[in-house]
């Protein structure tokens, strides 16, 4: 049995779906208090500002694809470019159907100008997020890369990943492919 969803958890749902069937232009914390049955107050208590409902509604989604991640690694414990392979068309595929991303995506190009914030100024810290998880989930593979090499090809594979996230450029599958030949050769050293 499941827990049902915090007070929080309902407002970030609800600013989700709003953004999916309006743009983030039409998601006010009026609305979302009307949308989840709370006071407007209520709504401020839980998220703060709409900066920080967009932190949040960020932070959940990256979550997401991460525990996408997480399950690949997982799976491949004894090999790391499979392990790579899987999180990689697992993110894509994710990706592909992703109603909120779609979002995000078409914001960047000039569907919603209020979104484009969200992706430049959150990037960095959902960069370090997701360098951090791929970071842990690589290290107790032996490697033989010193530190320093080893974040280098970490940073190239996470930012390659998002980059086809953001716009792919063929079938999760083929991707995953080339992006793992990619992190095996790099991740030799």
């Amino acid at each position: 049995m499941t827990a049902a969803p915090t007070t929080r958890e309902r407002i970030v749902d609800a600013a989700v779906a709003m953004t999916t069937e309006s743009g983030w232009s039409a998601v006010t914390m009026g609305a979302l208090a009307e949308r989840v049955g709370v006071s407007r107050q209520t709504v401020y208590n839980e998220v703060g500002s709409k900066e920080g409902l967009a932190e949040a509604v960020i932070l959940r989604e990256l979550a997401r694809f991460l525990d996408v991640v997480s399950a690949a690694f997982d799976r491949h414990p004894d090999a790391l470019v499979d392990a790579i392979r899987a999180a990689t068309y697992g993110v894509l595929e994710l990706a592909q159907d992703n109603k909120l991303l779609h979002a995000v995506v078409s914001a960047t190009h000039g569907a919603d100008t209020e979104l484009l914030p969200l992706l430049t100024t959150h990037s960095h810290s959902l960069l370090a997020v997701a360098k951090q998880v791929v970071t842990e989930r690589v290290t107790p593979y032996d490697l033989g890369l010193d530190g320093p090499h080893l974040e280098v090809a970490i940073d190239v594979v996470v930012r390659v990943v998002l980059s086809h996230v953001m716009q792919p450029t063929g079938s999760p599958a083929e991707t995953a492919d080339g992006i793992a030949w990619l992190a095996g050769r790099a991740l030799r050293g």
